[in-house]
């Protein structure tokens, strides 16, 4: 019976409740911190699986739809996945043989380039000049001492072309994986869609899925579609200025604009910075070198400020701090790949958020001021 029990004991039970609590609350932040610093370890550790994967799911999400239109006039999704796949191996198979050639001989020619500029800007005079004497001072100064240590030659035939060649058939590896795992995924059809209906309970929940997922093949792969689009017509412009400049290897600079253009902010600075560097030995002045500069930064400014607004319009609005530490993010875990592939998660996650209405705060977070603005009119 619960007559039994006295004031007392009631009291301090309930005084105990509290106490309880409040030491599992104390542990929350610990927990979390704990659990970030591993999953950050496991991103690192797990890079070359999970770039692949990632990768996959995105072209997953693109190809999705234009998967359902085939079906629709009769075309199973194993032979879509088979000609989406097959497009995409001989697209990079050909771009590979097209781009081997000069893209090795820039390689190998890449450690006298930056000898070439060292040698020119020791040769400016003033500051850099001085910078210079101070340096192989130093360097004189560090052979002196270690003239009185034991010398010890390590004789390597690696060289930087051999370096970066080794690097190859992990990138093509990983390139297979990618193609493999995204023909699995396209040839599952709606698969995903139908396990995730079947895990959910209520009507509501499966259609707030259903929305979701239409959500995001729609917006991410109208944004990947177009950004594609524009990126191929930059590195044709950046291709063909680069050959009004006489600039060696015009091709290769195309496709890096092309690819390095999926890198928002820090895309476009480098492929001018290398191509003005590229200018300042090959042309031989400092002001083609700048001219060169300009001219890049003049075509993806031209690309940023007016092609992409007017064909993407407004329907990705991201906070662009946010889209920045993004970036830098993904860059420090996953290096150049990680820059390439850190706006489209950013989208994913936005969307998701957007539809579920479940986290209208981070939705709210990521957006700009614009989309916040227009959230606000809607409530």
């Amino acid at each position: 019976m619960t007559d039994n029990a006295t004031p007392t004991d009631t009291q301090s039970a309930a005084a105990k409740r509290p106490e309880a609590s409040l030491n599992w609350r104390n542990l929350y932040f610990p927990l979390y911190g704990i659990f970030g610093l591993l999953l950050l370890q496991a991103l690192v550790s797990a890079s070359g699986f999970l770039i692949p994967v990632i990768t996959a799911f995105l072209g997953y999400f693109v190809l999705n739809r234009p998967r359902r239109w085939l079906q629709r006039i009769g075309v199973p999704p194993v032979a879509s996945a088979a000609l989406f796949t097959t497009f995409m191996a001989m697209m990079i198979f050909i771009l590979l043989v097209q781009l081997s050639s000069p893209a090795a001989q820039f390689i190998e020619d890449l450690p006298s380039l930056v000898d070439e500029i060292k040698q020119k800007i020791a040769g400016t005079g003033g500051a850099l000049e001085a910078l210079n004497d101070a340096s192989e001072a130093a360097e004189e100064v560090m052979a002196d001492q270690e003239a009185n240590t034991v010398e010890v030659e390590v004789v390597s035939d690696t060289g930087f072309v051999a370096t970066v060649l080794s690097m190859a058939p992990s990138f093509l590896s990983r390139v297979g994986f990618a193609l493999v795992l995204l023909f699995f995924l396209v040839a599952s059809g709606d698969m995903f869609l139908t396990k995730t209906l079947e895990s959910l309970k209520s009507f509501s929940d499966k259609r707030q899925a259903v929305e979701v997922l239409h959500s995001i093949e729609e917006r991410l792969g109208y944004y990947l579609g177009g950004i594609a689009i524009i990126n191929a017509g930059l590195g044709i412009a950046v291709a063909v200025a680069m050959y009004l400049w006489q600039i060696p290897g015009a091709l290769i600079f195309g496709f890096m604009a092309f690819g390095l253009n999926f890198v928002p902010f820090l895309g476009g600075l480098m492929g001018a910075v290398i191509a003005a560097a590229v200018a300042f030995v090959s042309l031989n002045g400092t002001w083609a070198a700048a001219g060169v500069f300009a001219t890049y930064i003049v075509l993806t400014s031209i690309e940023g400020q007016f092609i992409t607004p007017l064909v993407i319009s407004r329907r990705m609005r991201l906070n662009t701090t946010v889209v920045f530490l993004s970036v830098a993010f993904f860059a420090w875990i996953w290096s150049i790949m990680g820059m390439v592939v850190a706006l489209p998660i950013l989208i994913v996650i936005k969307i998701a958020c957007d539809e579920t209405g479940t986290f209208l705060t981070l939705a709210r977070f990521l957006g700009d001021s614009e989309d916040y603005a227009n959230d606000t009119e809607k409530g």
